[in-house]
């Protein structure tokens, strides 16, 4: 093979990349590609390389190119192909359109680097990108009120979405995972948003409280949001109404934690409703209890991790009980960690009796001091106080720690 640049009037020369043959005597060529349109030096290079010389990228390339910027690109479509092989795309809608392709990047957003609907609009954007979703979804020119819009379009569909997952991974027997949880607001614009416990220990921030309803894998089903003020308890009534009657599996597992399933809500909400049976933890007053009247053997964790008892006080439940060794370590360390930082602050209270200038004095103003710092770390009962009018000792219960 070789190159040949071929005359061509008043234009530029053709250049064709050719090849001889021979047919009988005679030798002839015939044109396999043409090359016009290539740069000169491309073709110089193709020539070379048809001679047999060796042509180094690694050397030219850095010559010719000049990388200006780069996109990230993988992990955008890692998560988008996970979420077309998930099905996601097709449940929130099988029709392409723009408003769809809105919806996906706010969730792909979301998962690499949650951000407020501006900053997001703006990592869209091919001035102000921060990876290739933005290119890839054709969302370079979207903003935030096109992004704002799209949520008003998905919540419009939340029925929808929700009854397609339920239909998927939840059926009749099916464990249901449920939990509430918070979050604070800025500013005063939500009419959800009221003062309320708040998880986040924001003070003087409105907030709003959500509940989740997930399969026995955590695959999130449905969320419900509820006004800032809601307690857990009042929550699950219409968690349990949505897997029953919209969702139409009337036989579950309710799974969720002691402070949204307390005793009065077994009793009003759980129990008289057939079909519908619950696992939960009791609280840490009421196995203490069970401990105190011996109704739970503390000498069998030493054997086993599980024990299975009995109470009159719960007679339709069967209680388990389980010992989980790190968690136990977790909380002797963090009580260790509390009792010496409670003990530091003993010893500046004993100097201060101890000290000849203006030296604290009087039990009563002792006893203040110690119990600052006995309210603060919530250890008094690991303590034996002795507080008079010119001294303060103390001692550990150490039965009482070591159990």
């Amino acid at each position: 093979m070789y190159i040949e640049r071929v005359p061509n009037r008043n234009s530029p020369p053709a250049v064709l990349l050719r090849e001889s043959y021979r047919e009988g005597e005679r030798v002839k060529k015939r044109t396999l590609a043409n090359l016009s349109t290539l740069p000169d030096e491309v073709v110089d290079n193709m020539k070379l390389v048809l001679k047999g010389a060796k042509v180094s990228m690694t050397e030219t390339i850095p010559d010719n190119f000049e990388v200006i910027r780069s996109r990230p690109h993988g992990h955008v479509m890692v998560i988008l192909e996970t979420i077309k092989k998930l099905g996601l795309d097709k449940i929130i809608t099988k029709t392409p359109s723009r408003t769809k392709n809105l919806v996906l990047g706010m969730i792909i957003a979301r998962i690499i680097n949650p951000k407020s609907k501006l900053a997001t609009a703006r990592g869209f954007h091919e001035k102000t990108f921060s990876n290739s979703l933005g290119k890839v979804l054709n969302l370079e020119r979207a903003d935030e009120d096109e992004l704002y819009s799209a949520l008003d379009w998905l919540i419009s569909k939340q029925d929808k979405i929700e009854n397609k997952l339920a239909t998927l991974h939840l059926d009749n027997g099916s464990l249901v995972l449920s939990d509430v949880t918070s979050t604070y607001l800025e500013g005063r614009g939500c009419e959800l948003g009221k003062y309320g416990y708040n998880r986040d220990k924001k003070k003087g921030k409105t907030q709003i409280v959500f509940g989740l309803i997930c399969d026995k894998n955590g695959c999130p089903i449905a969320v419900e949001v509820f006004e800032g003020n809601t307690s857990d308890t009042r929550t699950l009534k219409s968690q349990i109404e949505k897997v029953r009657k919209r969702f139409g599996i009337n036989n579950v597992v309710w799974v969720t934690d002691r402070g949204i399933l307390t005793y009065s809500n077994i009793k009003e909400l759980v129990k008289p409703v057939e079909g519908l049976d619950y696992i939960s933890g009791l609280t840490k007053a009421s196995i203490r209890k069970l401990a105190e009247v011996e109704a739970i053997q503390l000498g069998l964790f030493d054997e086993v991790n599980l024990v299975e008892f009995e109470s009159e006080d719960s007679p339709d439940e069967r209680l388990v009980a389980c010992r989980n060794p790190l968690i136990a370590a977790k909380n002797q360390k963090q009580r260790e960690a509390l009792l010496q930082i409670a003990e530091e602050q003993f010893e500046l209270i004993i100097k201060a009796i101890k000290r000849e200038k203006r030296a604290l004095k009087g039990a009563d103003k002792i006893a203040l001091r110690v119990a600052k710092v006995l309210n603060k770390y919530k250890i008094n009962k690991y303590y034996n106080l002795n507080i008079t009018n010119l001294g303060f000792t103390y001692e550990r219960k150490q039965d009482l720690i070591e159990q």
